[in-house]
């Protein structure tokens, strides 16, 4: 019987995503043939301070859309109305609801909600490109990361007459350290590549390894590819290792996955 040859057999990659959310990126990349090292560069739980988001709760169907920038963010306000005794799907009927992010419309679609708008390109910049109605007076929810990020949905939406208002529905925060098996395998130069799926991984991780291994850093990296999921992600990989080797077309782990397979073929 032939054997199947597997695009990424013998490869060693380091995935860096937030703790608890790599194994369905893990399992892509095994079935490819890669051997996957754990970096998990995020921790992701609620924000600091509670009471923003219950005051948004409390008057939820006062907003027209909420548009959700990630995954994240619709899992944790679904959490806290859950810890409410309501759910998204629930006050949904109140409002619309647009997603950035082919993976975060299919994890809304999961919890058994449709969206109203999903942009063509999964991007910030489509959003408010092609955006279905005109904003103006309305009153939009977007919930976000307690640290904040791309601002141009909010601005754009403000200058175009909309009442928008944000919070902070989860936070992200850095690990203490890289697993012990991940670390050895950096320490014996057998990792091929690192796949980055947001700019905050690319910091964190940044952070870590420089934590980790100090001056040796530039040494054990020298033959290690660098892989981005997107634009964005891509510019904090220039402004932290002063590199990239190939960014994903298209912006998602599968799309991920193809880069890393034509890199390596």
């Amino acid at each position: 019987m032939k054997e199947i040859k597997l695009p990424l057999k013998d490869k060693n990659i380091v995935i860096t995503r937030a703790k608890g959310q790599i194994s369905e990126a893990k399992t892509i990349f095994n079935n490819a043939g890669a051997f996957v090292f754990d970096l998990p560069a995020l921790i992701i739980d609620y924000p600091d301070d509670m009471t923003p988001l219950d005051e948004v709760i409390n008057q939820i169907n006062k907003f027209d859309w909420i548009i959700f920038l990630s995954s994240n963010g619709i899992k944790y306000l679904n959490k806290r109305l859950l810890d409410k005794g309501s759910s998204l799907k629930i006050c949904s009927a109140d409002f619309k609801i647009a997603v950035v992010g082919e993976k975060t419309a299919k994890y809304l679609s999961n919890a058994d909600i449709i969206a109203d708008y999903i942009p063509p390109d999964f991007m910030a910049e489509s959003l408010v490109k092609h955006f279905p109605s005109s904003v103006k007076d309305l009153h939009i929810l977007i919930p976000r990361v307690q640290s904040g990020g791309n601002n141009l949905i909010i601005e754009n939406l403000l200058s175009r007459g909309a009442m928008v208002q944000e919070v902070a529905v989860y936070e992200s925060r850095c690990p203490d350290s890289i697993p012990l098996e991940t670390i050895n395998a950096f320490k014996s130069k057998t990792i091929d590549a690192i796949l980055f799926s947001s700019g905050k991984t690319v910091k964190n991780t940044a952070f870590l390894l420089q934590k980790h291994f100090g001056r040796e850093l530039e040494s054990i990296l020298r033959e290690v590819k660098l892989f981005s999921i997107g634009p964005q992600t891509t510019s904090e990989c220039q402004r932290n290792f002063g590199r990239v080797d190939k960014e994903a077309d298209k912006y998602t782990f599968e799309g991920l996955l193809k880069a890393t397979i034509n890199y390596f073929s």
